[in-house]
């Protein structure tokens, strides 16, 4: 859970979204169910515009995002780590040298960065709208970002559908206006493209399907905004009132020479690209108005952070992630107990090495025993690959792409060599954490009820010492004898020395 706020900052919380087009920090405080915004910081990073052909950001985007969060860092002086959650979205999705970056944007933010799918986005999207403007209507929510575009249907708190697709202000504009013309023919390119890429969502996000549409976050606001300034709308978006901006963008003919009222200078350069793709959406699924809305993603970290608290605090459900492990039981069609024999084995022993472990740790361990066995649905003989493997890449509500690897890492290493996993090693917890897994998983190999307690685990730097009766040793021969290879395999090629004593 981390320490304790200092008295300036107890009740705070503080979402850090690392967007493609720009980075925000958002501090608020939620109280009696509602939501108040303490502090709120903004900075055009344009990440997304910093990959180049190979997918790799650049040096000089890094850079920029790397500053933003200096920034960040020191407004956040005094929060303790249970009170920040920091979230990165498709650029960081896409990048093949996110895993460099993230480690040095960790180190200037001081806090763990998540990188969190496309539909885990949209989940978040959706819980910032329904907080920050709640209704019991059916409703459609439509987040344009600079590399992706979110949908959600929902209805009160519940999101019935989210989906995310790779169309983004930043991109489509680098796509069809990179040499910052303005013509009606790269309009027409821009909107096909985009069409091509949410046609597939007609069927999910149709018309029947919600009674209002509102926009969240950067482009929806911008146009909103410049519509309002220039006294074509009271701010909702409409076809027509489309149509008149892209006509304008045609007349300038060139983004240098693109001045509307209301439009800021820092927006011009993507305003294309997120006019195509709002065309788009009003074509394509019928959205007579659509309206802006306060809520968005910054909202709805801030929304499931204090989720997870009072989860914590009430030391029962609450937890998205929960109900989502519980989910993956059942659809992966789990064997309940043995998992629950295997948690209960594993998190005794963890106790036992790693008494102080933040409960974040202890979780992720909880959450690898109880999915440690999902690959069984895809074949028996190495299962914990397959396991592994689902876990890395299965949409899974409330857990960010990094936690889902990590937890997926445990999984993969609850059998056999160690050499696969070796590279995980360099962290202390995780090498514990599979530590007790393994023992655990070896314990109840017979698939029968176990005493949890039987094995004792003890840490002394790098040795490992596992301790059992005489008499259980007697009555257990063959787990005796697969802990004895265990034993084997940590002293030939793992970082701990694992002791056996009777």
């Amino acid at each position: 859970m981390g320490t304790s706020p200092p008295p300036r900052t107890a009740g705070l919380l503080a979402a850090v979204d690392m967007g493609s087009n720009s980075f925000r920090l958002e501090i608020g405080q939620i109280a009696h169910g509602r939501y108040r915004r303490i502090d709120y910081l903004k900075e055009t990073v344009r990440l997304g515009a910093g990959l180049d052909a190979n997918g790799l950001l650049t040096d000089a985007a890094a850079q920029r995002g790397l500053d933003c969060l200096a920034r960040f860092a020191s407004r956040l002086r005094g929060f303790a780590p249970s009170q920040v959650r920091a979230v990165a979205t498709q650029t960081l999705r896409e990048a093949r040298n996110r895993d460099a970056f993230l480690l040095r944007a960790q180190g200037v933010l001081g806090h763990p960065i998540e990188v969190i799918s496309g539909r885990e986005e949209a989940r978040l999207i959706y819980a910032g709208v329904a907080h920050v403007q709640p209704s019991e209507g059916r409703r459609l929510v439509v987040d344009i970002g600079g590399r992706s575009t979110e949908m959600i249907v929902g209805q009160g708190r519940l999101p019935l559908e989210a989906e995310s697709f790779r169309v983004g202000s930043v991109s489509l504009s680098q796509r069809f206006f990179g040499d910052g013309r303005l013509t009606e023919a790269a309009f027409r390119a821009a909107q096909v493209a985009a069409g091509a890429e949410l046609e597939e969502a007609m069927t999910t996000f149709a018309r029947g399907r919600w009674s209002e549409a509102l926009g969240s976050s950067g482009t929806v606001s911008a146009v909103s905004q410049l519509l309002v300034a220039s006294g074509v709308t009271g701010g909702e978006i409409t076809p027509a009132a489309l149509r008149w901006c892209i006509a304008r963008c045609i007349d300038a003919g060139h983004v240098d020479r693109l001045k509307l009222p209301g439009l800021r200078d820092d927006r011009r350069p993507v305003l294309a690209g997120g006019l195509s793709i709002l065309y788009t959406l009003a074509a394509h699924f019928g959205i007579d108005a659509l309206h802006p809305t306060k809520g968005a993603l910054r909202q709805g970290v801030i929304v499931d952070l204090h989720e997870r608290l009072m989860a914590r605090q009430r030391a029962r459900g609450g937890d998205m992630r929960d109900a989502s492990v519980a989910q993956l039981q059942r659809r992966f069609d789990v064997d309940v107990a043995q998992a629950q024999r295997v948690r209960r084995v594993a998190m005794a022993l963890y106790e036992g090495v790693a008494p102080d472990g933040g409960a974040d740790s202890r979780r992720e361990l909880g959450w690898a025993c109880d999915l440690h066995e999902i690959g069984m649905m895809v074949s028996h003989h190495d299962h914990h690959r397959h396991s592994a493997y689902l876990l890395a890449h299965v949409d899974a509500p409330g857990f960010s792409q990094s936690q889902q690897r990590r937890i997926g890492e445990l999984v993969l290493g609850q059998r056999g060599g160690l050499r696969k996993i070796e590279h995980a090693f360099v962290n202390d917890t995780f090498t514990w954490q599979v530590l007790c897994l393994r023992l655990a998983v070896i314990k109840c190999h017979a698939r029968g009820e176990v005493d949890p307690h039987a094995l004792r685990l003890a840490r002394a730097g790098s040795r490992a010492t596992l301790s059992f009766g005489a008499d259980w040793a007697a009555a257990h021969p063959r787990t005796v004898f697969l802990l004895e290879e265990e034993a084997e395999t940590w002293n030939r090629s793992g970082p701990l020395q694992l002791v056996l004593v009777s």
